[in-house]
């Protein structure tokens, strides 16, 4: 798959999401390149391995360039011993709501207790509907990529984050 991505990000407040998902799966990443808004990404998904490289953002934009091929879980394991330090897990819920998709990430490690959602558009002005759980946007927020969480985790700066939508533990 390869195309432009057009993507926003949310907050999430309470844990109502795991009720209206479809499915999840637990997500496992790392980088083996990652700056200048640019990423080289390996990801194990669900027993198979991708290979994502992302472009910067269109300035002023939610849109980049995002290439991503399958490629085999062996090939995936080798390329994770090339990655930079750092690695980010997650389980990623997929909720459907009017239309659609919101992926919502519950993430591990040092990432415990953070939780945001995304929502892929077709365009930058496309008007959609967020589901109760939605809190405020973090798009364009450097804390919430996910190449940034592996070398500054959420635990370094979760006081900083509302209350509400600090999560507990998993259990």
């Amino acid at each position: 798959m390869s195309g432009i991505e057009i993507e926003r990000k949310f907050l999430v407040r309470g844990g109502d999401f795991k009720r209206q998902a479809e499915s999840s799966s637990y997500i496992k990443q790392g980088y083996i390149l990652s700056g200048g808004g640019r990423t080289v990404r390996v990801r194990i998904r669900n027993g198979q391995g991708f290979l994502t490289i992302k472009g910067p953002s269109k300035s002023g934009t939610f849109s980049r360039y995002e290439f991503e091929k399958e490629i085999t879980i062996d090939e995936a394991e080798n390329l994770m011993q090339m990655c930079e330090p750092g690695m980010v897990e997650k389980r990623r819920y997929i909720v459907p709501f009017r239309g659609h998709v919101f992926e919502v990430d519950e993430f591990y490690g040092d990432n415990e207790g953070l939780v945001f959602a995304e929502v892929e558009l077709d365009s930058e002005d496309e008007v959609f509907e967020k589901p109760g759980f939605i809190g405020p946007e973090v798009t364009g927020d450097r804390h919430f990529y996910n190449s940034n969480l592996r070398r500054m985790p959420y635990n370094v700066w979760r006081d900083t984050m509302p209350k509400e939508y600090r999560h507990p533990p998993q259990e």
